[in-house]
């Protein structure tokens, strides 16, 4: 059990500083002056939610863009000025965000804002630039194309997340990257990229205020009237019966395995539970009951575990196999028992205590670096968790119980209504 001393050693209320700016951009700060640097990281209210259907892969093309050069610096001087200070700054894009981080000396913290603010303000997308940063793109998803396991994942998507946004691919496909132009990045940031809804975090060795200060004068005065919101994220219908697909990629040796069905957002109370539970299906020691009776039991899995992926809109819990291709319908129907044996009996009080106290455990772990505690207090403000949360985690744990596990599994995994997909070199029936 936490001692009061290590409660306190993680983030709270009286530790984290919030602001809002008059312009609607939130800060948070956490000093940390135990380390000479200093991190940023945060995101914009924009994503690739926002992307047409012809256009898809347009908002990740245009963050990646966004530092190929600006009113003030082409794209080796940014490259220089972050090179010559031995600090980092980047972007990507997520369904509905735009993320941010950088680290740096703390006393490079200026030059880190400095060209946040020339990267998000005024991008000018040179079109040597661009082209050359189209063709990384398109080289990216060729080599998507080969992967199994990103196929895989892919058909998975598709079926779960069936006639929704989130079933298509945040970096678009080969057509419609190509299809995208200057004009169209442009047009983009000026649509999306504002003020309202932008969060930055700043851990490190630098007084809040002092950050906060360092915000309000590179951020503070932007303003973008005609700032859009992203579209309303449509209801996700359920499952109604099982889903399979086969994507057949010749001259592969390994095949990969994504198997599951549809998961609770990070905000649902249902989170807490299916975690743990998901835990002890398959992450907890060696992946779990799937790691131990699919890999160790049964030797028919390069690796195998499953993942529950939780955000903002519905999430997904799925079980993923690496596996020779004539194993699939055998690694299908074990897993598939696996679902059955989960959904159909609690976890034991044994299995459920040792993943409590491996989440309690590996909590502080996660706040060691400055980029840890940056990542966590993203989260604070992204789910609306409050800044107390870390201090309440623990309790919030260990008071799940196996009933509560079982009923979340049961709401979430049916075995007679799996989303099954696979990728790899399958003999013709």
């Amino acid at each position: 059990m936490q001692t009061p001393a290590n409660l306190n050693a993680l983030p709270g209320a009286d530790d984290i500083s919030r602001e809002v700016l008059e312009n609607g951009i939130t800060v948070l700060c956490r000093p940390n002056y135990n380390s000479p640097s200093v991190v940023i990281s945060g995101y914009l209210a924009n994503g690739s939610l926002a992307d047409p259907d012809a256009r898809l892969g347009l908002a990740q093309f245009t963050a990646l863009g966004l530092m190929r050069g600006t009113a003030a610096h082409t794209f080796h001087q940014i490259y220089d000025l972050l090179e010559s200070a031995g600090a980092n700054l980047g972007f990507g894009v997520g369904m509905h965000t735009t993320s941010f981080s950088g680290r740096a000396l703390a006393e490079d913290l200026p030059l880190l804002f400095s060209l946040l603010t020339d990267a998000v303000c005024q991008p000018v997308f040179p079109p040597a630039e661009i082209e050359r940063l189209r063709t990384q793109l398109m080289t990216s998803l060729a080599i998507r194309a080969q992967d199994t396991s990103e196929m895989a994942s892919m058909a998975f998507d598709e079926m779960v997340y069936a006639n929704h946004p989130y079933a298509r691919p945040e970096d678009g496909f080969p057509e419609t990257v190509q299809a995208i132009s200057i004009e169209d990045l442009a047009g983009y940031q000026r649509a999306y990229y504002g003020p309202r809804g932008m969060v930055i975090v700043i851990v490190g060795a630098v007084d809040p205020q002092q950050a906060v200060d360092q915000v309000r004068s590179t951020l503070g005065s932007w303003a973008n009237p005609l700032q859009q919101d992203l579209p309303s994220l449509p209801p996700l219908a359920p499952l109604t019966q099982a889903a399979a697909r086969q994507v057949n990629i010749p001259g592969k040796s390994q095949a990969d395995l994504v198997m599951g069905g549809q998961g609770p957002s990070r905000k649902s109370a249902d989170y807490l539970p299916a975690s743990l539970g998901n835990s002890v299906l398959g992450q907890f020691g060696m992946y779990g009951r799937i790691g131990d009776v699919v890999r160790e039991q049964s030797g028919l899995a390069y690796y195998s575990y499953s993942t529950l992926n939780a955000g903002q809109g519905p999430g997904s819990w799925e079980v993923s196999a690496g596996i020779n291709a004539a194993n699939l319908e055998k690694t299908i129907a074990l897993v598939q028992q696996e679902i059955r044996r989960f959904v159909n009996e609690p976890v034991s009080p044994e299995e459920l205590a040792d993943s409590q106290a491996n989440f309690i455990g590996r909590m502080p772990l996660t706040l060691e670096s400055n980029m840890g505690v940056a990542g966590a207090l993203l989260n604070l403000e992204r789910f609306e968790l409050g800044l107390d949360y870390y201090r309440r985690y623990a309790g919030l744990v260990r008071a799940v119980t196996p009933a509560e596990a079982l009923d979340v599994a049961r709401r979430y995994l049916d075995p007679e209504r799996l989303v099954i997909a696979s990728a790899g070199t399958f003999q013709e029936a």
